[in-house]
C-alpha cells in the first residue's frame, strides 16, 4: 500500500525485511512474544547448537539477498532501484546482521548466561509478555509451559558444547543464574500465576525443569567456570562495537568518565552543602532525604499512582515544548513486576501497539518503600520521553519503517544515549529544579559515569584510580557503592550485570554524547528542537554516525 502522506510504496527490500522477521520469529517464538507477532506464542525455542546455526543461517541467506537486491539496482528509472529509505536500511542491517554473524561465529551465542539477558531471562520474559485473557492465550500458556523442560536442555547442550572449548562463563554469572532458576522453580514462582492452575502438571513440570537447571549449572559446569570476571581487551572490543556499531577508543571513554566523574562529586558536594545546615556527607543526605515522607512511597497502589503523574506531566512539557507526539505513543501502561526483581524496565508494545508499551517496577527484596526523589529520573529514562516515546514513535512510522527497523532492531548506543539525554533534556524544562530532585539526578549522572569506569576498568585490567593496583570485582563493587545511592541489593546486582554483560554499559554515556552532539550540529544547521526530536526518531534506531549523516 502506498502511502497518501509520503507516497511511498514499501520495496522489495522491505518486503525481503519483512519475510526474514516472520522466519526469524517462527526460529525464536520468544522474539515474536516480544514484539507481538502472533501464531507461535505457544511454542518455544530449545536453544541448541542446532538452533544457533538454524539462525546464522538465516541471516546469511538476508545478506545475501540484500547484496542480490543492491546489485539489481541502477541508474535506471526502475521500480526495484533502492530509494533513500532503502539504501538507508540496507546499510543498518549489514552493519547489524554482520555482527550478529560475528558473534556467531565466536560461539559467543552458545556460552550465553548472565544475569539479564540470556536464555533463562528470556524465557521468562517471554511468560511476562504473553496474552492472557482468552481461553486461547491460556492454551497458549499451557503449550508453552510444556516446552520448557526441552528449551533448558538444548540451552544445556550449547552450554556443554561451549565449554569443551573452554568457554564457560564465571562463577558469579552461573551463581546468579542458579538463584533465578530456583526461584522459577520454588513455591510462590511466577510460573504459578499465569492463568494455568498452579498445581497442573504442566506448571509442576516447568518448575522441575528450572530446578534441574539450576542442579546442573551447580554440579556440571560451576566446576568448570573461570573465577576471574574481566574478559580482556580482544573480547571487550568485539563487544564494545557489537553494542554501539562502531569502534570507540575505549581508553579515551575511560579517562573521560573519570574525569566527568570527578565533576558530578563536586557538583553533588556543592548542592548538599546547600541544602543541609550542617556540614553533611553525600551518603548521609541520601539517608536523610530517605527518611523525609514527601519522597516516600510504601506500596504498590502509590508507586503505580506515582508513575502514572509523573508521565502524564512529562508528555505535557513534551508536546507543549519540543515534541509532535504521534497518535498512540501517549499510552504507557505501568505494571508491578511479576518476578518481584525490583527496579524499574520497560518493555516495548507489540508492533501493531495493541499491546501498550509497560514500565514494570517492584519494591526491591528487603524493602519497603521507594523514594521519589531519587527514582524520578528513572521514570524519565524508561517512559516519557526516554525508552517508550523513542520505541513507540519508530513503530508509528510504517509506512517508512519495515517491520524489521521500527520492531527489532535496536542499537544499544542510539538507545541507552537517548534514554540519558531524555533525563538531560526534563532537567533542561526545570523538572529537577528542586534540590532533593536534583540530587537525585545527579546520583543518575553519577552512576552512569560509574559503569562506564567500572566495566571498562574490570575487563580491561586497568590500573585502579587510586593506582593502588589493577580494577577487579571486588574493587569495582566498593567504587559503586561510594558512587550511588543504591541499596546493597541494587548495587550487587548491577555489580553482576557489568560483570556478565561486558560492553554495554558505556552504550549509555557513549551514546549521550553522541545525541547531544547531533543536537549541537543539528541546531547549528537551523533545525528546531520539535524538528529534531521529531525527525530524529521517526528514523528509528541505527548507529549513531548513520543518524547523523541521514540528519543532517
Amino acid at each position: 500500500m502506498t502511502s497518501a502522506h509520503t507516497g511511498r510504496a514499501p520495496s522489495l527490500l522491505d518486503a525481503t525485511c519483512e519475510d526474514f522477521v516472520y522466519d526469524l520469529v517462527a526460529l525464536s517464538p520468544t522474539l515474536g512474544t516480544r514484539i507481538g507477532i502472533e501464531g507461535h506464542d505457544h511454542d518455544l525455542q530449545d536453544f541448541s547448537p542446532a538452533y544457533w546455526e538454524d539462525v546464522a543461517d538465516r541471516v546469511r541467506d538476508l545478506l545475501a539477498d540484500v547484496d542480490a537486491l543492491n546489485d539489481s539496482t541502477d541508474e535506471s528509472d526502475d521500480d526495484d532501484n533502492f530509494d533513500q529509505a532503502d539504501t538507508l536500511t540496507a546499510a543498518i542491517l549489514r552493519d547489524r546482521m554482520t555482527q550478529e554473524l560475528d558473534l556467531h561465529h565466536r560461539g559467543e551465542d552458545l556460552r550465553m548466561l548472565n544475569n539479564i539477558d540470556s536464555p533463562v531471562q528470556h524465557i521468562r520474559e517471554a511468560f511476562s509478555l504473553m496474552p492472557k485473557s482468552s481461553a486461547e492465550d491460556l492454551e497458549n500458556v499451557e503449550s508453552r509451559l510444556s516446552k520448557v523442560r526441552d528449551a533448558l536442555a538444548g540451552y544445556r547442550e550449547s552450554l556443554a558444547e561451549a565449554a569443551s572449548q573452554g568457554d564457560v562463563a564465571t562463577h558469579r554469572q552461573i551463581d546468579a543464574v542458579i538463584s533465578q532458576c530456583e526461584a522459577l522453580g520454588d513455591e510462590g514462582s511466577m510460573l504459578e500465576r499465569l492463568g494455568v492452575a498452579s498445581e497442573s502438571s504442566v506448571v509442576h513440570d516447568a518448575k522441575n525443569s528450572f530446578q534441574d537447571m539450576a542442579d546442573w549449572l551447580s554440579t556440571e559446569l560451576s566446576p568448570m567456570a573461570p573465577h576471574e570476571d574481566g574478559v580482556g581487551r580482544d573480547r571487550y572490543e568485539f563487544f564494545s562495537q557489537f553494542f554501539l556499531g562502531r569502534k570507540v577508543d575505549l581508553d579515551e571513554a575511560y579517562e573521560w568518565a573519570l574525569e566527568s566523574l570527578r565533576e558530578v562529586v563536586l557538583q553533588e558536594a556543592e548542592l548538599t552543602r546547600s541544602m543541609f545546615d550542617a556540614p553533611t556527607t553525600i551518603h548521609a543526605a541520601f539517608r536523610k532525604l530517605n527518611e523525609d515522607e514527601r519522597y516516600t512511597l510504601r506500596t504498590s497502589g502509590e508507586l503505580l499512582d506515582w508513575m502514572a503523574e509523573s508521565t502524564r506531566e512529562a508528555y505535557a512539557v513534551l508536546q507543549n515544548n519540543c515534541f509532535t507526539i504521534p497518535d498512540g505513543v501517549q499510552r504507557l501502561d505501568c505494571a508491578i513486576d511479576p518476578a518481584g526483581t525490583g527496579g524499574l524496565y520497560y518493555t516495548q508494545p507489540s508492533d501493531d501497539m495493541v499491546r501498550p508499551g509497560t514500565l514494570w517496577w517492584s519494591m526491591p527484596e528487603g524493602r519497603d518503600s521507594l523514594h521519589t526523589w531519587h527514582e524520578l529520573t528513572h521514570i524519565f529514562h524508561q517512559g516519557a520521553p526516554g525508552h517508550h516515546v523513542q520505541f513507540a514513535t519508530a513503530l508509528t512510522q510504517r509506512t517508512t519503517l519495515n517491520l524489521w527497523r521500527r520492531s527489532v532492531n535496536v542499537n544499544a548506543a542510539h538507545a541507552e544515549g537517548w534514554a540519558l539525554y531524555a533525563e538531560q533534556l526534563m532537567s533542561e524544562y526545570g523538572y529537577f529544579d528542586e534540590p532533593a530532585k536534583q540530587l537525585g539526578h545527579l546520583d543518575s549522572k553519577r552512576l552512569q559515569l560509574a559503569r562506564v569506569v567500572v566495566d571498562i576498568g574490570v575487563h580491561l585490567h586497568k590500573k585502579t584510580p587510586d593506582k593502588t593496583g589493577v580494577w577487579d570485582a571486588q574493587y569495582a563493587k566498593a567504587f559503586l557503592r561510594d558512587n550511588t545511592a543504591m541499596p546493597e541489593s541494587r548495587v550487587s546486582f548491577e555489580l553482576d550485570r557489568y560483570m556478565g554483560w561486558p560492553g554495554q554499559a558505556p552504550a549509555c554515556s557513549v551514546g549521550y554524547r553522541a545525541w547531544l552532539k547531533l543536537r549541537d550540529d543539528a541546531l547549528a544547521q537551523g533545525m528546531n528542537l520539535r524538528d529534531f526530536h521529531d525527525r530524529a526518531l521517526r528514523l528509528g534506531s541505527m548507529p549513531m554516525d548513520l543518524l547523523a549523516q541521514e540528519l543532517l
